[in-house]
């Protein structure tokens, strides 16, 4: 299936609704080579605006989705549209569920000691057919050891919850080294599983304002992303605009 992008700040991301994005995650699967899924929402363009090494690889990733009110804004600025925001906390779990249908072993690696491990049995309680291959913290010394525990396992689909750019760069450095057939960076997701962290409430998600509600919850954490960040996500997309 050919897939269109729309460039945000240099970056390619897919114009696929959800049912597409999933097809080609299965397509992805199936490949001969090892495939990088990354989510791109404002937070991550501007890091990647800030780091040519950061944005070199987004640019080599297999698929790139949008994530967030951010970056839709950003393509009607450029007289352009997403079919759907394919916010990762709610696109995860029927990536889980697809995998589940297609018998892929997960492994859940990211978020502090337990949280992965929470969160992969809450994914197995809603979906019985999940295999999971493993859990593992995102906090280790030795990338290369975790790099074999992943691989040993029997793991083909590999999701790393440890925010931009680490969770992109691990896979980046190590992905082929663990054998799975897809690696996505999932960010919070473990956290909102688990419970660990509160998602916003649904309305809030659908208007497209969770950043409100994530930045009431970890106002010190999520200042400079959400107050400082966004304006200048949009200043950027203006002038990229204008320079076209």
């Amino acid at each position: 299936m050919p897939v269109s992008d729309i460039h945000i700040l240099g970056v390619p991301l897919a114009r696929l609704n959800r049912r597409d994005a999933l097809d080609e995650m299965a397509r992805l699967y199936e490949r001969d080579d090892p495939a990088l899924v990354a989510y791109a929402n404002a937070h991550t363009l501007n890091l990647a605006t800030a780091d040519p090494a950061y944005k070199e690889l987004l640019l080599n990733a297999d698929l790139v989705l949008n994530d967030g009110s951010g970056v839709s804004l950003a393509a009607w600025i450029q007289s352009s549209r997403f079919p759907e925001n394919l916010n990762g906390s709610d696109l995860n779990p029927l990536i889980v569920e697809l995998a589940a249908q297609r018998g892929w072993p997960v492994f859940f690696l990211g978020g502090r000691a337990g949280v992965a491990d929470r969160a992969a049995g809450i994914l197995k309680d809603r979906n019985p057919a999940l295999k999971v291959a493993g859990t593992a913290s995102g906090y280790f010394e030795d990338p290369q050891h975790i790099a074999k525990q992943v691989r040993e396992a029997g793991t083909g689909l590999l999701m790393v919850a440890m925010g931009n750019p680490v969770q992109e760069v691990f896979l980046r450095d190590h992905l082929a080294s663990t054998g799975a057939r897809l690696g996505i960076g999932v960010g919070a997701f473990f956290d909102f599983t688990a419970g660990v962290v509160p998602r916003a409430p649904a309305w809030m998600n659908k208007a497209g304002i969770e950043w409100i509600y994530r930045l009431a919850q970890e106002p010190r954490r999520m200042w400079r992303r959400y107050v400082v960040g966004n304006p200048v996500f949009l200043w950027r997309a203006m002038k990229e605009r204008l320079r076209r």
